[in-house]
């Protein structure tokens, strides 16, 4: 069931949101080649707890983790661990928290030091295509509207979108109704209103759109091994338009 959001659970949200996106700044400073993902996911526990909030995903369906960190060619869910970022690798930094039993959830993807015009033209698209997501979330839109966006963008630029993994309702529970596809046809979907929250994060591929699981049961990588981009926000629809809720 889809739960509209008060202006009170809304504000939690931004408070959340707003942790998040702070953190995740920091963590941009801190991703250069010779750091290990397992220190980032350290750094980010240590700051989430001294701002008062919980780790969204530690916990989760048994997740041990603070972050989920994805380098090259894995799309999402990557474990942080003792892997050590070098030059020219790209990191997807997964990230939530709880403030008050309302979580906030945003990603981005980093370059580790110098990275080919290939990565920087991949991350350069799927932040674009972010923005075009969210700039058809609003009340005059339908739900596959966003996906429409994402989609009609990413494949312009010959890159293919990952279907497995979308994006979702978010307030009170990490993942609620409806989930929200980077792909779809527009005009089609539920109607968006205000008060809907939703966590926008399109998983886009340099290579074939296919993806598999690790035998960690986490990690999700593409099939021919290319490299994936994801970026994230929450936003929120309100009455005079869509904010996003996941910044500083």
């Amino acid at each position: 069931m889809i739960v509209l959001k008060s202006q009170r659970e809304i504000d939690l949200m931004r408070r959340a949101g707003r942790i998040v996106a702070e953190i995740l700044d920091r963590l941009r400073e801190e991703v250069k080649p010779g750091v290990a993902t397992i220190d980032l996911d350290t750094l980010a526990e240590r700051l989430t707890r001294k701002a008062g909030a919980l780790p969204a995903f530690k916990g989760y369906r048994g997740y041990r983790h603070t972050l989920c960190t994805s380098v090259n060619e894995q799309v999402v869910h990557g474990i942080p661990g003792r892997r050590i970022l070098k030059d020219g690798d790209i990191v997807g930094i997964d990230f939530g928290v709880i403030i008050e039993g309302y979580f906030g959830d945003a990603a981005v993807t980093v370059p580790v030091g110098r990275v080919s015009e290939q990565a920087r033209r991949l991350l350069e698209t799927t932040e674009e295509a972010l923005r075009l997501g969210i700039a058809n979330a609003t009340a005059s839109h339908r739900l596959h509207d966003i996906g429409a966006a994402v989609q009609a963008f990413a494949e312009s630029r010959d890159y293919s979108v990952v279907r497995e993994y979308v994006g979702h309702g978010i307030g009170r529970e990490l993942h609620e109704a409806p989930q929200v596809p980077n792909f779809g046809d527009p005009g089609t979907g539920i109607r968006l209103r205000p008060g809907m929250t939703l966590a926008i994060e399109p998983m886009i591929n340099a290579g074939g759109r296919d993806v598999e699981t690790l035998e960690d049961g986490w990690t999700v990588v593409t099939r021919d091994r290319s490299l994936s981009a994801h970026f994230e926000h929450t936003i929120a629809i309100t009455e005079s338009g869509t904010e996003i809720l996941t910044t500083p």
